[in-house]
């Protein structure tokens, strides 16, 4: 209660200067060079100012996110409050997104996302390969909060819009070189032109290379290094005024090397010891590959001027080899080599509407998406390899609308609502193979099935109803506030892992997981609109919430997916963005959460650690309520960003530079609190000058990350039992790395 105490204080002191000192404002300023900017975002489905939209919505600029020193979107961490965005363990481009403590930690296939990641609004529905590269785009915006009713059912915790930039109709081009730390080397490219008849074309291209922070001292390969290619060709056609098409076809292709970890215990067998926390002993090899490749084809046609009608079709496929080193030794302890495929269609159908006083979208949305996998757990001291895999097809139809009202000059209502229905088929199987080396699954010596452990179909339809109701008034022309109330859903699904010897509840799945949402804010300019700021406080119910959990016992690993119960999370939030003078300028952030469990079944199988009382082990499989013993995973409580940006002339040119500095509060890695894991606070320190010759032609920039070289982690594994050799496995995020860059436009 202290800390709801001391969120609501902070968001009342907050908000009561700014209200006074807004409605103590008199005209705009006449100085135009010393107010800030207008940000226009498409959050709910259409053009808006963001201080009219009653959602809390985070807005990047690709020239913000440049003097951020962002390269992909895990920056969004840093600059975002109450946000964790951050590449899988094991992965160089797998997402793990969290926003006000909902998301996924698990990339595994049938696991669904609990934030949606889109790309000019497709949605990009498994983590493979989604750790986007900032290259070609015109903003990028974190919409926080459940978003179900205009995103769909795994928008739970929020959504993040990757917003391309149109071609235009004038022809241009530029190249990026960029040579940094640990050899890094990457070049972009891009360019458009007019073909004529309002067609237009273009593409860019970016390869990306680096060195590893460290090595691979078994195999002698790089470790935490990076080679990816990114590529996006697309076409636009305007005819006339009031029709427009574009295709696009875009993939990315990931050939690093697997991160397989740090060992953070000495090894119990083999004289394996902690090493440098980039560095690692792993045998199992080097292969990684990930690809994702899609096409998409948007028409829009302003039918009149109030109608707008779209049209969104797009296919998209993965595919992902990797392996993970789970004990980092040469020993076959706990090794896993993976396999991952998806493919999706979709079509979404939009209907606009705009005039004085109303404005709105109505659609209809469906997914045909199919998720498949196999993993091999390698278990040397149990002289057994399992074989794990399985498919999930997902059909998934919706109709939503959101329409918003001016019932006065200042007051406006706005309801919205979403209907879902997810039908999904399931095949998960799990394998028992004597012997310890890949299975035939992976490529191993062909050999009999041991022991049949998991063998299944199973096939179930849920359906959700999602609404959101907002109201907001003007306190000014300058100043509007809002309240709001919005239902979030994710739907159910199966345990992959399942192993229906220990868990046989396993075969009946998991159920839905709901988020309902109360939120109230402030947005607006104070100051002659030197200032732009927006605000909010929010109090979430989480119910049904689907928690992963691996725990060791006799006969291997026992995984289950279990619907906790129930949660409360509730927190305030603060953005603002100064324009201190002509020359200098600032951007402020700051989240406050606050996230408990009000009840956490757990499902212990027979064999394991008795949570309640960790010496004794169960006889028999129980439901465990450990909601006192347990937190939310990637949710610091407290998370912050302050910077400045200072502009001058040099040489003619302008010469930006602005430093950076983020905080991030201690978290867990997983609900269970592991201190040799969980990472204490930390502060990151990033500075970046960039200098643009007169006419704009040319950009030189420098780049500082993490330049106080803080070595903190953002995932882990805890196998932490002779079984495995005690393995306790951390993942760390970059160290200090310096880059220079050069542009040129044509």
């Amino acid at each position: 209660m202290t800390s709801m105490w001391k969120a609501a204080l902070l968001a009342g002191a907050a908000w009561s200067t700014i209200a006074g000192a807004a409605s103590a404002q008199q005209a705009p300023a006449a100085d135009n060079s010393v107010s800030v900017d207008e940000v226009t975002v498409t959050a709910r489905r259409r053009e808006e100012n963001l201080k009219d939209v009653p959602v809390a919505v985070s807005a990047f600029s690709a020239e913000r996110l440049e003097r951020a020193g962002g390269t992909d979107i895990t920056v969004l961490s840093q600059t975002t409050p109450n946000i964790t965005v951050q590449t899988a363990r094991g992965s160089n481009s797998t997402l793990i997104s969290y926003i006000r403590g909902v998301g996924q930690q698990d990339p595994l296939w049938g696991y669904e996302p609990g934030v949606g990641l889109y790309v000019d609004d497709v949605y990009i529905y498994r983590p493979q390969g989604a750790v986007l590269d900032i290259f070609d785009i015109e903003r990028i915006e974190v919409l926080r909060g459940p978003q179900g009713t205009l995103y769909g059912r795994n928008t739970i915790g929020g959504a993040i819009k990757y917003v391309t930039k149109r071609l235009g109709d004038e022809a241009g081009a530029k190249i990026r070189g960029t040579y940094g730390s640990y050899n890094q080397t990457d070049v972009l490219v891009s360019g458009q032109t007019p073909v004529g008849g309002g067609l237009s074309v273009g593409g860019s291209y970016a390869l990306y290379k680096r060195d590893g922070y460290g090595s691979n001292l078994t195999t002698g390969a790089e470790h935490y290094n990076k080679d990816v290619e990114a590529y996006r060709i697309s076409a636009e056609y305007q005819p006339t005024e009031d029709l427009f098409f574009r295709l696009a076809y875009d993939k990315v292709v990931d050939d690093s090397n697997p991160r397989h970890g740090h060992r953070e215990l000495p090894a119990l067998v083999g004289g394996y010891k902690v090493l440098d926390i980039y560095d690692t002993q792993a045998g199992l090899g080097d292969k990684n590959h990930v690809m994702t490749k899609g096409v998409s084809l948007t028409a829009q046609w302003n039918a009149s001027d109030t109608v707008t009608l779209k049209s969104i079709t797009a296919n998209r496929r993965g595919h992902t080899d990797t392996v993970i080193d789970f004990d980092g030794t040469p020993l076959p302890t706990l090794d896993v080599p993976a396999t991952y495929d998806d493919r999706s269609f979709s079509q979404e159908l939009q209907a606009v509407y705009s005039d004085e006083n109303v404005q709105g979208v109505f659609g209809l949305y469906y997914m045909n998406s199919q998720a498949s996998g196999e993993f091999d757990t390698i278990a040397g001291n149990l002289g057994v390899a399992i074989a794990n895999g399985g498919k999930v097809n997902t059909q998934s139809f919706a109709a939503f609308f959101d329409f918003s009202a001016n019932l006065t000059d200042k007051f406006k209502v706005s309801l919205g609502a979403r209907a879902t229905r997810d039908a999904k088929r399931a095949n998960v199987y799990r394998f028992f193979y004597l012997g310890a080396t890949r299975t035939p699954y992976q490529g191993g010596t062909p050999r009999p099935i041991l022991q049949t452990r998991t063998n299944y179909n199973a096939e179930k339809t849920f359906e959700q109803f999602t609404p959101r109701i907002s109201a907001s008034y003007d306190l000014s022309d300058d100043l509007t506030s809002y309240v709001s109330f919005s239902k979030g859903y994710k739907s159910g699904g199966w345990d992959m892992r399942g192993d229906a010897f220990i868990t046989p509840q396993t075969v009946n799945g998991y159920k839905p997981e709901v988020v309902k949402t109360y939120e109230a804010g402030l947005k607006g300019y104070m100051f002659e609109r030197r200032i732009s700021f927006s605000s909010a406080a929010f109090l979430s119910k989480y119910t049904d919430q689907q928690v992963t959990t691996q725990v060791v016992v006799p006969s291997g690993i026992a995984s289950s997916v279990d619907n906790a119960g129930a949660s409360t999370l509730y927190g305030v939030e603060f953005e603002a963005n100064a324009k201190l003078s002509a020359n200098l300028s600032a951007n402020v952030a700051l989240g406050y959460i606050h996230a408990e469990y009000d009840t956490f079944s757990r499902f212990v199988p027979a064999g394991a650690p008795n949570p309640l009382n960790p010496s004794t082990t169960l006889a028999t499989g129980q439901i465990v309520n450990v909601a006192d013993l347990y937190g939310f995973q990637n949710t610091p409580e407290w998370t912050g960003n302050v910077s400045l940006t200072w502009r001058g002339e040099l040489a003619g040119g302008d010469l930006a530079i602005t430093p950076m500095v983020s905080y991030r509060d201690a978290y867990q890695q997983f609900e269970q609190p592991l201190p040799l894991l969980d990472q204490k606070a930390f502060t990151l320190v990033d500075l970046t000058a960039q200098w643009t010759a007169p006419g704009g032609r040319y950009k030189l920039a420098l780049t500082g990350k993490n330049l106080t070289n803080e070595k903190y982690r953002i995932g882990g594994y805890n196998f932490g039992v002779p079984t495995y050799n005690n393995s306790v496995i951390g993942f760390y995020g970059p160290p200090r790395t310096v880059a220079a860059s050069i542009e040129v436009a044509f």
